[in-house]
């Protein structure tokens, strides 16, 4: 049974579904798939003077608790920029703390590192679980930053693309896939990850070469396809 927030459809061979939380279930490997969590990035911005409510850690990790009751997934594949920054595993309040710990452990968690997050500032590891800079799997592979020119097909985040469109008058921005030929940008999954209009030119970029570009939004238990480049 699909999840009723989940929409599948496929790629390269393989059967995925969509969150409408911005997560990704991967059928074959039971896999649950986010990007970009970006946990303690409201006490990253707090110590510059700009005071966010302090509890976007929470609220990230218990919507993807949520996602995996739904999904049952017993896989999790974080593809980067899982802290805001290195000291990040350190500012972690202890209620997230026990949180990520306790999902971490109950699962098989695989944290593909990205640009905001190697090691934390104290050297040590911020969670249970495998970390890699990539990973290679069921023909797919799995990073966090796409790769311009990977022949290989590929799963990825950075971008926090948003879908922008004009409906009766109102501009709507939803977060939404991002899929070529060969490669898939997820959206950002953190409760407090801005985004990248999907259109944009260094998101096209980097999804090239590729025949069509297009935007993936979850709506009503289907995959809607919103074209946003076309090779001449």
């Amino acid at each position: 049974m699909v999840p009723v927030s989940f929409a599948p459809f496929a790629f390269h061979g393989q059967e995925f579904r969509l969150g409408t939380s911005s997560a990704l279930f991967w059928a074959e490997e039971n896999a649950l798939l986010v990007a970009d969590l970006h946990l303690e990035k409201a006490s990253f911005f707090a110590r510059t003077g700009q005071m966010l409510p302090p509890y976007d850690s929470r609220e990230t990790l218990a919507r993807l608790a949520a996602a995996l009751r739904e999904t049952g997934a017993r896989r999790v594949f974080c593809l980067g920029d899982n802290f805001h920054d290195a000291d990040g595993p350190s500012r972690l309040e202890p209620h997230a703390a026990g949180m990520l710990d306790a999902l971490a452990r109950a699962t098989d968690w695989v944290w593909i590192t990205g640009n905001h997050d190697e090691k934390g500032a104290d050297g040590k590891r911020p969670a249970p679980g495998a970390y890699l800079p990539e990973l290679a799997t069921r023909g797919l592979v799995l990073r966090h930053h796409a790769q311009r020119g990977e022949a290989r097909p590929e799963l990825s985040g950075h971008f926090h693309p948003r879908l922008r469109v004009t409906a009766r008058g109102r501009r709507i921005a939803r977060p939404c896939a991002v899929a070529s030929d060969t490669r898939l940008v997820l959206p950002a999954f953190g409760a407090l990850t801005g985004g990248m209009d999907a259109a944009h030119p260094d998101l096209l970029a980097a999804l090239q070469p590729a025949s069509a570009i297009d935007a993936l939004v979850p709506a009503a238990g289907r995959v809607a396809r919103f074209p946003l480049w076309r090779a001449a």
